[in-house]
């Protein structure tokens, strides 16, 4: 039987193995990993087995969660800006302005928006595996919460948030061991109504990503892919092929993918062939790499102290 355990800790590393193994097919033509036939055999400036940007925010806000106790923004953003600093091989470009443009905590990614008007991208979505397993416990209004103030440090559009937020709460409805799917409906009530109707389209069981609108670098088709290989299929494995499968952004898709599907399989069907070379460099932070066992310790204790106070503390 599957634990609430074994699925937070398959939430965790099923979202690095998903971005370990999408990594070097990303901004590729789709089709071209099961042409192809490799898994984690490097290529695109990445190792075998090495988990990109993705994975390495999810650490720093997993790490800063359990050394201050609760949700303390500043500290996650002094954490992301330290790893910004450090020239990590792969940032998103808007995340890297919010990240260097020396404003505030609380400023920076308003400020880029404001600018740039739209910052709709992904980025707030493939970091959430840590913060969604600790604030599971706290219930749907609570976790969805500090998922929206979580991506709003990088993310000034809205839309980023309340994508982040629904999929917090489908991983919350999957670690208590319902169907992640059969809960859209409930989560997407608890949407802001301007971006309602947009996610409701994009989480329809009719949907398709060949119906996106958007590059899958954005959030809408992001989290709709990973629904879709979700609903697809019926196994871990079988779900994160199937969204590095579809090109584009594909460390990033098999991660949000990897958070579901591993939320809902749990670590087992995780394949030891994806966590045996996993390893997560952590640029910024001395020479720290994370490997699988590190990230099954650090989505135990996740999930164990989960359900904490969302703020330590605001001021920065």
């Amino acid at each position: 039987m599957t634990t609430r355990l074994d699925r937070a800790v398959g939430a965790v590393l099923g979202s690095a193995a998903g971005d370990a193994l999408g990594a070097p097919y990303e901004f590729g033509p789709a089709g071209q990993f099961s042409a192809r036939g490799e898994e984690m055999r490097g290529g695109g400036g990445w190792d075998p087995g090495e988990a990109t940007d993705d994975t390495q925010m999810a650490v720093l806000v997993g790490e800063s969660l359990l050394e201050r106790g609760g949700l303390d923004l500043p500290d996650v953003f002094d954490r992301f800006r330290r790893w910004a600093a450090a020239d990590p091989k792969d940032i998103g470009l808007q995340t890297e302005d919010v990240l260097t443009n020396g404003e505030a905590w609380d400023f920076a990614a308003a400020l880029h928006f404001q600018i740039n008007v739209r910052a709709a991208g992904n980025g707030s979505l493939m970091r959430a595996s840590t913060s969604a397993v600790y604030f599971a416990p706290a219930g749907r209004e609570a976790t969805m919460d500090a998922a929206r103030r979580i991506a709003a440090l990088t993310h000034g559009d809205r839309a980023a948030w309340e994508g982040t937020a629904v999929l917090h709460e489908l991983v919350r409805v999957a670690l208590d061991g319902a169907d992640p799917l059969a809960a859209l409906p409930a989560a997407l009530e608890a949407v802001h109504p301007d971006h309602r109707e947009r996610y409701a389209r994009v989480l329809a069981p009719d949907w398709h990503p060949e119906l996106a609108t958007e590059f899958n670098g954005a959030v809408w088709p992001c989290l709709g892919s990973a629904v879709w290989a979700l609903r697809t299929t019926s196994g871990f494995a079988d779900a994160v092929r199937a969204a590095v499968d579809l090109g584009g952004d594909t460390d990033t898709v098999a991660a949000v993918t990897g958070i579901l599907a591993g939320a809902r399989y749990g670590q087992a069907a995780v394949p030891d062939a994806w966590t045996a070379p996993l390893h997560v460099p952590l640029p910024g932070f001395g020479e720290r790499t994370l490997d699988a066992a590190d990230l099954r310790d650090l989505a135990r204790r996740l999930a164990e102290a989960g359900g904490a106070a969302v703020d330590v503390a605001e001021q920065g």
